[in-house]
């Protein structure tokens, strides 16, 4: 990645000039100083199989990493079927919300918990399942999460509060 700071264009470039930060990030997916220590990136644009995508966020959540999977399941919702757009978008509401309640942000937390929540729900009508995820199971965890981090406020911790997205464990 192409740095243009001190150019006086002020933006970090890709190698196709989209502009990007180059800036490292920590494990929430805040930006830190450059030179700073930060976590791998997750790369853009991978092609996953649905399980592959479910197995490859289940290990940056239990890493307390909730920014990075919803990266990948953002991956997910550009190159999989549009029928299941809503599915992987939930999914990456659902980490993103645990990335702002992790960072103590608990209004936006909240909010994209439950909206996350709203949307996966649709694909575990009458307790299907789908790639293995009880997604009603999971909305009611999101739910009662949102509830918890509206109450409490406070950052809460990423890994700890992760949900298990196949098997028990919401």
């Amino acid at each position: 990645m192409e740095s243009e700071r001190g150019t006086g264009r002020g933006r970090d470039r890709d190698e196709v000039g989209r502009a990007r930060s180059g800036r490292p990030r920590d494990g929430l997916g805040r930006p830190l100083a450059y030179g700073a220590e930060g976590v791998a990136r997750q790369p853009e644009g991978v092609v996953r199989a649905p399980d592959a995508t479910v197995r490859e966020a289940q290990r940056l959540l239990d890493a307390g990493m909730p920014f990075h999977a919803h990266e990948v399941f953002e991956d997910a919702w550009k190159s999989g079927p549009d029928g299941e757009r809503d599915l992987w978008q939930g999914l990456a509401q659902l980490a993103v919300g645990l990335t702002h309640a992790a960072r103590g942000n608990a209004t936006g937390g909240a909010r994209l918990l439950r909206r996350g929540a709203s949307r996966v729900e649709e694909y575990g009508r009458g307790g299907a399942q789908t790639y293995g995820i009880d997604m009603a199971g999971l909305a009611g965890w999101a739910r009662r999460l949102a509830g918890r981090v509206e109450t409490a406020g406070g950052p809460v911790d990423a890994a700890a509060e992760a949900p298990r997205l196949t098997g028990p464990g919401h």
